[in-house]
């Protein structure tokens, strides 16, 4: 065998490198890349804390518009990454854009004909805008939406379930929401109601899209039984998919989503708005107790897991 320029034979067809004859360490594994869904949990578990710290800022601070649009931009990313952890962020940002038409739609037609909600207007304190409505309310309604949903699919296993519990979860979160905009100036009823000048009919039209948007989140095609996502191990883990249309199943970061704004609404109104704490006790009510029994259901779906296991 010809010598090479180095003095050295040629290697043969079948010789190996000296790096590949090194042995491979006991436990070594080949380096992979970061796990995509501890980034999307990471990413949802951040935008939350931040969410807190701008609704505390808030209290305090003026431009209360612009701390709104950041707390419902803070709130949809929680909720986004959250959703994707289980379904991917292609699925998460599709059903978030679903729910902001949809909400869109609904308040676009309740501006201009008074259905479902009731006759009401906004003021523009709220920019931008589209058409009569500003555009971070269609995005309130997917931050809510994904969170509110879980709720839903935590305590209720039929899709009617599932729909109907997902709409009263998230139409109790606005026990909190109108009192508080309309103090704000946010928007105004025609005809105010009996609630802390909320007409009845807004709750009717709140549980009828809720119910929509549900329905909606239900038949979204998720991962199918035969092809589990995969999920990471530790305290993000999720439950595996027992349906394909369920989008986000019961991730704790959705369920804290809720919990969270339960929590920061019923202490906002207890403490520091004035004659708020009528207002406190109803979103405590209405949105604690499917907080509470959606995390023990969770509870003992998990641990009941683990006995059978």
């Amino acid at each position: 065998m010809p010598p090479t320029a180095a003095g050295n034979p040629r290697p043969g067809p079948g010789a190996r490198t000296a790096i590949q004859l090194r042995p491979r360490a006991a436990g070594q594994t080949r380096p992979r890349p970061g796990n995509p869904h501890r980034v999307a949990a990471g990413a949802g578990w951040v935008a939350l804390a931040a969410m807190a710290v701008a609704q505390v800022v808030s209290s305090r601070a003026g431009h209360l518009d612009i701390f709104v649009s950041l707390i419902v931009v803070l709130l949809a990313v929680a909720s986004v990454s959250f959703t994707a952890v289980r379904s991917g962020w292609p699925r998460a940002a599709g059903a978030a854009a679903a729910a902001a038409a949809l909400g869109l739609a609904a308040e676009w037609a309740g501006t201009r004909s008074g259905f479902p909600f009731g006759a009401y207007r906004y003021t523009g304190l709220l920019r931008p805008a589209a058409a009569t409505v500003p555009l971070v309310v269609p995005l309130a309604w997917a931050g809510m939406g994904l969170p509110g949903y879980a709720v839903g699919a935590t305590l209720a296993r039929s899709r009617a379930g599932r729909i109907a519990a997902g709409a009263v979860a998230l139409t109790a979160w606005d026990l909190f929401l109108d009192p508080q905009m309309i103090r704000n100036g946010f928007w105004r009823w025609s005809h105010p109601g009996p609630y802390h000048g909320v007409p009845l009919s807004n709750f009717a039209g709140w549980l009828l899209v809720s119910a929509v948007l549900m329905a909606v989140f239900d038949v979204l095609p998720g991962p199918g039984p035969g092809r589990p996502a995969p999920h990471p191990a530790g305290p993000d883990q999720v439950d595996r998919p027992r349906e394909s249309g369920q989008i986000t199943k019961t991730h704790p970061g959705l369920l804290a989503t809720y919990t969270v704004m339960a929590v920061m609404e019923t202490v906002g109104f207890a403490v520091i708005f004035a004659h708020g704490r009528g207002v406190a006790l109803a979103g405590a009510l209405g949105m604690g107790i499917p907080a509470a029994l959606a995390w023990v259901r969770r509870y003992r779906t998990r641990t009941g897991g683990t006995q059978q296991a």
